[in-house]
């Protein structure tokens, strides 16, 4: 079975949009400096471009959780796969995501990140699928929300192919 990718959100509406959130960002954390938290390997994409957005002095890390294991549905357990170099202690914590969907794991991780002594955790994503959620999970900030299909592009893959797509677009299969 063939797919192909329709456009959804183009390369300039996600720019233009990151650039808001960027803006956002910077007037809600004024004087202060955040520490940005990329969850692997999805957001990476969305993230580099966030930080070079947001004028507040930013310090990044990277984390990768898994709750899938080898299915296509999340078990809702969460496993850490990467952890954090550094601690989050007496830091403004910016968890940035690629997309939300059922909430499971990024409640999970939320929590988990909270409990390690941060200032402050918010929840930014530049895709929110709400029509997903099981489990309520606070977003701060939002790029889109999307209708529930499978998106690739900004780091959304399918089976490994597409992440390098500047633009969101959805799988359709022949």
């Amino acid at each position: 079975m063939a797919e192909r990718i329709e456009v959804l959100l183009t390369e300039e509406e996600v720019d233009r949009r990151i650039q808001e959130i960027g803006d956002q960002i910077s007037k809600d954390y004024a004087g202060k400096q955040v520490h940005l938290v990329c969850v692997l390997k999805g957001g990476s994409f969305f993230m580099c471009e966030l930080a070079k957005r947001i004028t507040v002095p930013v310090s990044i890390d990277f984390m990768s959780v898994s709750s899938y294991g080898g299915d296509t549905k999340s078990s809702g357990v969460v496993r850490i796969v990467k952890d954090l170099d550094e601690s989050l202690k007496d830091k403004h914590v910016i968890v940035v995501e690629d997309i939300v969907d059922s909430g499971r794991t990024l409640s999970y991780l939320l929590d988990m990140l909270r409990s390690r002594g941060a200032l402050d955790v918010r929840l930014c994503t530049l895709l929110d699928k709400p029509d997903r959620r099981v489990v309520d999970v606070k977003v701060d900030y939002t790029g889109f929300e999307i209708p529930d299909e499978f998106v690739v592009g900004y780091g959304l893959d399918y089976d490994q192919k597409y992440r390098n797509l500047p633009y969101i677009g959805v799988v359709k299969f022949d």
